[in-house]
């Protein structure tokens, strides 16, 4: 891959970069703050890589959970990318070698970029998407890096940065509409999250699975209007 073709990417992930620095410096900082060594954050995001689910284990170690009640909690934190999966076969049928860390490096926001993106003439979908991922990756782990290091040495309050991650999802959502021009599945996700809300919040839907049900809604709803769809075109 050229110079300019890598930085072609680095601009197509930047949303990414300023969203994992801000929201993976407090990580850090929640690392420090619970009285563990700095390079544990690192450490976390090289091999465990998920942002939710580092922030939820931290909290659990430092309240003294057992391991397999923190696993529980991870798995069902993590069941949604499942449904990420599959949605991905297409796009990473030919990937070749970069398959497995593609798989191990899917989060959130780089589904969201690669969901929104084409492989450009003369590169390889392995190398593009793959290298979406890594930096994706090293960006998130760089925040980690930041924030712990920064946190054993002074005392930073963690208040309000918390809605970081919802503003990086905002910024993703917007790009998304920009380059698509498709409405239909940003709406399906917006009414079927409000949905999933509203039933959890009434006693409808059992608490603690409005995620799950807003993503299989979801799914089943952008099935059923690409069903529609190619109905009409025939």
């Amino acid at each position: 891959m050229n110079k300019s073709n890598f930085f072609k990417i680095v601009k197509i992930t930047l949303p990414i970069f300023f969203g994992y620095i801000s929201i993976g410096i407090p990580f850090g900082l929640m690392v420090a703050n619970a009285g563990y060594a700095w390079w544990l954050a690192p450490l976390m995001s090289i091999v465990m890589y998920t942002g939710t689910g580092q922030y939820i284990a931290i909290g659990m170690f430092a309240a003294g959970a057992n391991l397999a009640s923190i696993m529980v909690i991870q798995a069902l934190v993590g069941i949604r990318h499942i449904f990420y999966g599959l949605s991905l076969i297409t796009k990473f049928k030919d990937t070749g070698r970069w398959k497995p860390y593609l798989i191990f490096a899917l989060t959130d926001e780089t589904y969201a970029v690669l969901c929104s993106v084409e492989v450009p003439p003369g590169l390889k979908a392995g190398s593009f998407y793959g290298t979406i991922a890594a930096l994706d990756h090293f960006y998130w782990t760089l925040g980690a890096t930041i924030g712990a290091v920064a946190g054993s040495l002074i005392n930073v309050s963690l208040e309000g940065v918390d809605f970081a991650l919802t503003a990086l999802f905002a910024v993703i959502l917007v790009e998304q509409i920009s380059s698509s021009k498709d409405f239909v599945p940003p709406a399906i996700g917006i009414a079927t999250a409000v949905t999933a809300a509203v039933l959890e919040r009434c006693g409808i839907l059992p608490e603690g699975n409005m995620l799950l049900f807003a993503l299989a809604s979801g799914i089943a709803a952008l099935i059923f209007a690409k069903q529609f769809q190619r109905g009409k075109e025939k």
